[in-house]
Order: C-alpha cells, then structure tokens, then sequence
C-alpha cells in the first residue's frame, strides 16, 4: 500500500523515478532503518544504496536491491547508472532534505535529467496510518503511560529535574523503549512556563509545579504524552489554570474527527482558553501528527487547514504558560477514527497534589 501511494503520485507528476534521502521516508518505503544511504525507486527497479556499514543492514531489512557505495562508485555514479539504465529522464527529489551541497552535487553528474522537487510530498504520504503502524503507536504511548504511574511513586522535593527526567527515562526503556522519540521536559516551578524548558539542576520544591512532557520509540515509532502536576497543595491560582487546560483539552478531544479542519480542532481548544483570559498565554499549536517522526504534518494548529481523515494521529495538548509564575501542559496522543476518535493515553488527569 505504501508503495502504491508513492506509485501514484509518480504518475501524477510524470516522474520515472525518485530518489529519497530523508532517513524517514527510506524507512517508511523500504524497511531500511540505517542512517546513510539514498533509495531509488522507478517502474523497473527498487533500490538501496549505502555504505559497506550498512549493507548487511539493508538486506536484513528489506526486500529492496541492495547497492554498496565506495570510493570510486559515489551515489551520484550509481545513480546515474541506474538512470541510464531505466532511460529515466525525469528526476523526483527531496529538496527540503538535502543540503546545498548535496544538491549541487547531485545536478553536475546528471545533467542530462530534469530534476523536480517534491518539498514535503513524500512525507506527506505517511500522514494515514495502517494498522501495523497504530499498534506499534499505541505500544509506544502505553509505554509512558507506565512512565508516568511509576514517576508519580518517585518523584519528591528536593529531586532536581534531570532526575526526574533520568527516571523517566529509565523507566520507558525498563518496559521496552528501544530510545526516546525526543529529549525529555521537566520544569517545576517558574520554569513550567517555559513550553520547551531543559531539564536542569533547580531542585523540586513544594508548591512547584512540575511539567513533564515525554516520549519514546517502539519498533521505529513515537510516542508524546505530557502531565502536569503539584508538589504539596495547589494554590488557588494553580487549581484554576489546570482546570481551564483540562476542560480545553477534553473538548479538543470531544470535538476531533475526521472533517474538520485542523484549524478548527484547535480553535475548540484555544476559545475556551481565551475566554476563561488567558489566551494570550497560550502561545503554540494545539497538536502535531505523530509516527516515525515526532513531529509530523498535518496538525492542529490555527494555521492549518488541513481537513483531517481517518487513521491520522494528533497530540492535543493546550496549555497556559505564565512568566515567573509557571505553565500547565496536558497531551495526550489520539487516533481519529470514522466517527471521532480514540485516546492511547490512559493515564489520569485529575489535579495530582503529591
């Protein structure tokens, strides 16, 4: 079915073949998971071409020809030969992958092709997911469900936040991450405002909250949750934030199915935040589609206008972030279904004072 996808937008854009370069996109069409290599696909031929790291590698797993480059066989010598075998004069090419360099490289040995560039076309076509590609979503996000119940037993003042985030860590990879799908956040206190904020030495304190937005990988796949709770009791100010994330959330997630725009999926979530006066503290989209990337299109975002199908997966995750008072952060990771949709994250979102 992949291949198919990739078939048909070839012959809607006259291609005779393509060369992939993003490290995803190999993966997705091929099965090869190493980090160096090019793919060649025309009608005649399917191919892997990488380094003598990596050979064994490609066979293992793919179904895909296997071609090793060396220091007198480059990519751009193998491809040309693969394109005057195929007579294949028109070119598809991931530009918004390769370096300048690269394809400056690319066009001086095949000047006789007409190169096209595809910008994100190709990951593009990764955005449905099939069904091995759900199950191995929906394992990866169990993973962090199990995470966070540990860490919820773990955490207590006086832990520093790259504690907290090792612990984490440790424990995704204890129930079967292969690696993290990103660097682990975890900010208490004034540095929950920060969305994005490093884990650093500042030591839990009670009153702080603690923001904590993780991940892993399953097989090749992601997964993005993130909670936010108290250490001690919630100040009234505190209460009052989380509750205006969660109602925000759980309607965004209410509302999600297929037909909407993603624009429209957001803006469920951004008017009740605007409304309760803190729209100007939520500062970001309110999801991204996930799969072997992290971050992937198409998204909930105001800007998005996207109509959402079937089998696509999106984070939800508002949030409010005060300077020098500190954020609330809520995600969990859905899967629109024919009527609405259907949430891999199970773990609880009531206001955790610990």
């Amino acid at each position: 079915m992949r291949l198919d996808r990739l078939s048909k937008l070839m012959k809607e854009k006259q291609l005779d073949a393509v060369v992939i370069t993003d490290g995803f996109n190999m993966n997705y069409f091929s099965g090869f998971s190493g980090a160096t290599g090019y793919i060649y696909i025309s009608d005649k031929r399917k191919v892997i071409l990488t380094d003598s790291r990596y050979t064994t590698q490609a066979k293992q797993e793919s179904t895909f020809e296997t071609q090793e480059v060396a220091a007198d066989r480059n990519y751009v010598g193998l491809l040309k030969e693969l394109m005057k075998q195929d007579q294949a004069l028109k070119i598809g090419f991931e530009d918004q992958h390769l370096k300048y360099a690269q394809v400056v490289d690319l066009f001086k040995g095949c000047e006789e092709q007409e190169w096209i560039a595809l910008g994100g076309d190709l990951s593009l076509l990764r955005c449905i997911k099939d069904t091995t590609e759900i199950e191995k979503l929906k394992i990866a996000e169990s993973i962090g469900d199990k995470a966070f119940t540990r860490i919820l037993d773990v955490i207590k003042p006086g832990m520093t936040e790259i504690e907290v985030a090792a612990e984490l860590e440790y424990s995704m990879k204890m129930n079967g991450a292969q690696g993290l799908s990103f660097d682990s956040i975890v900010a208490s206190g004034v540095n929950s405002a920060m969305p994005h904020a490093t884990p650093s030495n500042k030591k839990i304190e009670v009153g702080d909250f603690v923001t904590m937005d993780f991940g892993c990988m399953y097989q090749g796949y992601c997964s993005d949750m993130t909670r936010t709770i108290v250490i001690g009791k919630a100040s009234e100010k505190q209460k009052e934030i989380y509750h205006v994330v969660l109602e925000a959330q759980l309607a965004a997630i209410d509302a999600a199915r297929p037909g909407l725009t993603g624009a429209q999926v957001d803006k469920v979530a951004r008017d009740i935040i605007a409304k309760a006066g803190y729209g100007h503290y939520f500062g970001h989209g309110l999801g991204h589609s996930v799969g072997l990337e992290i971050h992937e299109d198409p998204r909930f975002s105001p800007t998005c206008d996207v109509v959402m199908e079937e089998n696509v997966i999106e984070t939800v995750e508002p949030g409010i972030y005060i300077p020098d008072f500190g954020g609330v952060r809520i995600e969990d990771m859905i899967l629109l279904t024919k009527d609405g949709c259907e949430n891999f994250t199970h773990s609880r979102k009531d206001l955790i004072e610990l």
